[in-house]
């Protein structure tokens, strides 16, 4: 007889092996391509008189570990919104989230000048908390509002606004400069101490949305299903709101906003491992992991020597498959 493997057990079995070659190929190769013993001499015998090792030490292993968790968080919150909305278009990217972040980040930047990235990442989970907020409420209010092709205009309305509100205090108070890097999300300046410190945040949020993976699988069945087998529909809805907050405004506060990961990944790990959430958000955070990172090697070849914003690469898969959900599902709710 032969031994089948689940997929979702294939999938979490040789990412390990997929995330050690990305990272290898994405300290190997860039603008200046660095040869293998180099990286070995930089990873176990340091030698900061070495540029190539400063290159790979303070540069590129900073910046495809960014990539990687970045990737993870996006992949796992789109998932999370997806499972708990019943909307196959949801994403933080499309329903305002990520902008609501980049919003209160420009007010924290003109009113609070110098603040500490501790402060920056509070402010982000405030303006993704706000985002969401006012997308779901405004949705929640209007006729047919909450489905999905109606909401993901509401999300991307919404969000524009907050993005052109925050365009037009950069611009008037002098910051446009500064708050550019949220805007044209910018791996290569990713800050490790920064991002250091926002792990603890991020683990708990990862967390919160594993614990909670069971009961997002029966709430995407529907909200009647949930109620009438006696879950506290609201008290996940919570949970997966505050999971959702918190991995978006981790990453938006690290490399500023990047569309269409928690768009894309989700609908490729349902695919793949089938509706249970308790795979679907583990694999959905190592595919998102390895996606963003593959994205940001890509990025660096696009317009070789120069490189091209991880925003277009994401956008350049991520249009023509928000697209292809429009018209392949309609405007129908997700069963």
């Amino acid at each position: 007889m032969r031994l089948r493997i689940p997929i979702p057990v294939f999938i979490l079995a040789v990412s390990p092996f997929v995330i050690v070659l990305t990272v290898l190929l994405s300290i190997l190769y860039g603008a200046k391509d660095i040869g293998w013993s180099t990286v070995w001499d930089a990873l176990f015998h340091f030698d900061s008189g070495n540029v190539n090792h400063q290159i790979v030490i303070h540069s590129r292993l900073p910046r495809v570990i960014g990539a990687l968790l970045i990737g993870a968080f996006l992949a796992i919150s789109g998932a999370v919104m997806q499972g708990m909305t019943r909307n196959y278009l949801a994403s933080p990217s499309i329903m305002g989230v990520s902008d609501g972040s980049v919003f209160v980040v420009t007010l924290c930047m003109i009113f609070i000048p110098g603040s500490s990235s501790l402060e920056l990442i509070l402010f982000s989970f405030a303006g993704s908390a706000l985002g969401a907020g006012i997308s779901f409420g405004l949705a929640s209010l209007l006729p047919g509002g909450m489905t999905p092709v109606r909401m993901a205009i509401i999300g991307t309305v919404i969000g524009t606004f907050l993005s052109s509100i925050s365009a037009a205090f950069a611009s008037y108070f002098q910051i446009s400069q500064n708050i550019s890097f949220w805007y044209n999300a910018r791996l290569h300046q990713i800050d490790p101490d920064m991002m250091l410190l926002s792990i603890p945040f991020a683990a708990a949020g990862i967390v919160m949305a594993l614990w909670i993976s069971k009961s997002i699988t029966i709430l995407s069945m529907g909200e009647e299903i949930s109620i009438s087998l006696g879950q506290r529909t609201m008290l996940v809805k919570a949970a997966a709101t505050a999971s959702v907050v918190i991995l978006t405004g981790v990453s938006v506060a690290l490399v500023g906003k990047i569309g269409f990961v928690g768009l894309i990944i989700p609908h490729i790990t349902r695919f793949l491992t089938g509706l249970d959430y308790r795979w679907i958000i583990p694999c959905a955070g190592v595919l998102g992991a390895i996606f963003l990172a593959l994205s940001d090697i890509g990025s660096r070849f696009l317009n070789y020597p120069f490189e091209t914003p991880i925003g277009v690469v994401t956008s350049l898969i991520g249009v023509p498959f928000f697209l292809y959900l429009i018209r392949k599902r309609g405007g129908g709710s997700d069963a």
